[in-house]
């Protein structure tokens, strides 16, 4: 599901934060703002209890969206077993900054792309401190939304994504 299409949530919905992961309506609450009355989501981010206030007008615009169904799991599958990279040559830091770009964007399908691709380039050479921890942070953010979305474990979610570059 991309960012920015209409939402709308209840509290003890699910909803995912661009590049924060998975969080939990908590509550709908109202404040007044330089003079006008403004509702706003509450969120728990399920990873590290953070809150975050999002205003429920400008929910789609900062990329707050529904948790991914079976079928854009498939597709994120899918995306994860191409074998292609496209980067053969570039610096380690204007990659980083390319994966992170797509992090930000709030698709999972962005998400995923960095995943393979940082997981494919881990094969071929020793990665920076920081393109491991992209590494590690599009991973736990593809395997906390897949855990959520199939009410699995997020160990069986990541033995089967590890499954899938195995076998490719």
């Amino acid at each position: 599901m991309q960012a920015g299409t209409d939402v709308k949530f209840n509290v003890g919905d699910k909803a995912v934060y661009p590049a924060q992961g998975v969080a939990e309506v908590i509550k709908i609450e109202e404040k007044d703002i330089a003079g006008s009355r403004q509702r706003f989501y509450v969120l728990r981010i399920l990873d590290t209890d953070r809150k975050i206030m999002v205003p429920v007008t400008n929910a789609s615009a900062v990329g707050l969206r529904q948790v991914i169904n079976e079928q854009e799991i498939r597709e994120i599958f899918d995306i994860l077993k191409e074998r292609t990279i496209a980067f053969d040559n570039q610096t380690w830091n204007r990659r980083y900054r390319g994966f992170m770009d797509k992090i930000k964007t709030g698709s999972i399908y962005d998400v995923a792309e960095v995943l393979r691709d940082l997981y494919r380039l881990k094969t071929d050479k020793q990665l920076s401190f920081g393109e491991r921890r992209m590494l590690e942070t599009a991973r736990g953010l593809i395997v906390k939304e897949i855990a959520v979305a199939r009410a699995q474990t997020e160990d069986d979610v990541k033995t089967e994504i590890e499954a899938l570059f195995v076998a490719n």
